[in-house]
């Protein structure tokens, strides 16, 4: 019976190894020889979660189910079903074993998290709001709840409040670039310039490459009239960034402003080249006119539509 035991828990220590490792089939293997000797739910509850994170969602699904046919109040089942019909978009369903979670814990936060998103996308604001609060009445140290919670204060105008939970999610990761940038696009709405400004160069400051703090602080400088600064800092935000193609899109408009055509023109090129939707695109911008008339802006564009064809 000792060496029994032992088996079983040099299975389970093996398969936790080989699955930090990322060793996914190898630690699933480990994990069905320990369920064989134990017939341990929580075995079978890990069986289905590598099902699922191998892409094996009929195994997974199949699992979950069984576990709860040997026990109908196993929460984590009705959670793992959910985020399968979740990933499959297929909300309805997700959104009814979610709650079956729910019911059987109460308080299961991830299972609010990804209820409140889904209502979110769905765009039912005010379950979002609900599901996201009861995250943080269980634990108020959910970060991501406050931001996805701040976004969707932004989205219906409530800034303030926008603020205020990106302010406590900045109290947990006061690092955290995307809350950083984040406050900057509310302060920017609640016409705070100076401070949307600084928090947008923190946001660089914490990750050089996360492309959109660059742009957002360029287009600033941009509608203030300040097309040279703007250009700098489009210019450091594609040194750091050389394959997001709206950089060079944007850099080439500030360009025009200048009258700087040459270096617009082979900007849109690059920016084509990293996305041909630009070109399109381009036709109907109307801050590119100036270019519009140049030989090589029309040769781009043809060939860049042709090739589209």
């Amino acid at each position: 019976m000792l060496c029994k035991e032992r088996n079983l828990q040099n299975y389970k220590n093996i398969a936790k190894k080989l699955y930090k490792q990322g060793l996914l089939h190898e630690a699933l293997n480990f994990y069905k020889k320990a369920y064989n000797k134990t017939k341990d739910l929580d075995l079978l509850i890990d069986i289905a979660y590598i099902y699922d994170e191998l892409g094996e969602i009929s195994s997974a699904k199949k699992t979950y189910e069984h576990i709860l046919k040997i026990d109908p109040g196993e929460e984590r089942a009705y959670y793992g079903l959910a985020i399968i019909y979740d990933n499959k978009r297929d909300y309805h369903k997700a959104i009814e074993y979610y709650k079956k979670a729910i019911y059987i814990n109460p308080n299961y936060t991830k299972a609010y998290f990804f209820l409140a998103n889904i209502y979110d996308l769905k765009g039912d604001k005010k379950k979002a709001i609900e599901n996201y609060k009861k995250v943080i009445s269980l634990n108020s140290r959910d970060f991501w709840s406050y931001v996805n919670l701040s976004a969707i204060y932004e989205e219906i105008e409530q800034y303030e409040k926008a603020i205020n939970m990106l302010e406590e999610s900045l109290k947990i990761d006061p690092d955290n670039y995307i809350a950083i940038f984040n406050k900057g696009v509310v302060l920017g709405k609640l016409g705070k310039v100076k401070e949307s400004i600084a928090c947008y160069k923190l946001s660089i400051q914490k990750n050089k490459h996360y492309s959109y703090s660059y742009l957002n602080l360029a287009i600033i400088y941009k509608n203030r009239g300040f097309y040279k600064e703007a250009i700098n800092i489009i210019t450091e935000g594609i040194k750091n960034n050389s394959d997001m193609g709206f950089l060079y899109y944007n850099r080439a408009c500030f360009y025009v402003h200048i009258n700087k055509l040459n270096e617009a023109v082979k900007d849109l090129k690059s920016a084509i080249n990293l996305y041909k939707g630009f070109a399109k695109y381009a036709e109907k911008d109307h801050e590119l006119n100036p270019i519009k008339g140049l030989k090589e802006y029309k040769e781009l564009i043809n060939i860049s539509l042709l090739n589209k064809k």
